[in-house]
């Protein structure tokens, strides 16, 4: 297996355990240190890990859609920005709906003692839509709360808070070019730099 298809195999290998509540194999594609900054989410791989894993037993599942990943090496290190959408079932107000949170992912990783490993992960937020999934119903929504969130991600925020969880209001996203803008400098001197096996840094 080539580099490319070893790298990429990781990032959508992570997506995958997820996905299906493979957990072990989940963890694995992480470093020992590497962390993690979702919509809903900061903090280490080990407690992203575990508090997946107690969102799936709560029932809050999402599937993510991936696109072929843009992945970018040097050395022992690399970056791989990873088109996606993740997509769950909701209620909005009593109705069924399907939620899609579109985005990119965007992972650090490096090779230590020859094994390439997730360091840290990030999501870049796009857009997001709800369709009712029975035709013709209206779910109703609090316009006004709507309003208050962040464009790039306000749906998938309106339904996580909902469910009992904290959504950051400062994520990257397209509508705040300037995280993305910084982060990818970020990811470019990195990804420019020998791997010195230190650790994790967030993107």
């Amino acid at each position: 297996m080539g580099e490319i298809e070893e790298l990429t195999q990781l990032v959508a290998r992570e997506r995958r355990a997820r996905d299906r509540g493979r957990w072990t194999q989940m963890r694995d594609c992480f470093h020992a240190d590497g962390i993690v900054g979702l919509s809903w989410f900061e903090g280490s791989a080990d407690e992203f890990v575990a508090r997946s894993t107690a969102m799936s037993d709560q029932g809050d599942r999402a599937s993510h859609r991936l696109s072929p990943p843009a992945v970018y090496t040097s050395g022992a290190r690399a970056v791989i920005e990873l088109p996606m959408s993740a997509q769950l079932r909701t209620g909005a107000d009593g109705v069924e709906g399907d939620l899609v949170s579109t985005g990119r992912l965007l992972y650090r990783v490096e090779s230590r003692a020859g094994e390439w490993r997730i360091a840290s992960l990030d999501a870049i937020y796009e857009r997001d839509s709800l369709v009712p999934a029975p035709p013709g119903a209206n779910p109703t929504i609090d316009t006004d709360e709507l309003a208050s969130l962040r464009r790039a991600y306000r749906l998938l925020a309106y339904h996580l808070g909902r469910r009992g969880y904290t959504i950051a209001q400062d994520l990257c996203g397209d509508d705040q070019p300037e995280l993305y803008r910084s982060t990818h400098e970020w990811a470019r001197a990195g990804a420019a730099t020998p791997a010195d096996g230190a650790g994790g840094h967030r993107l």
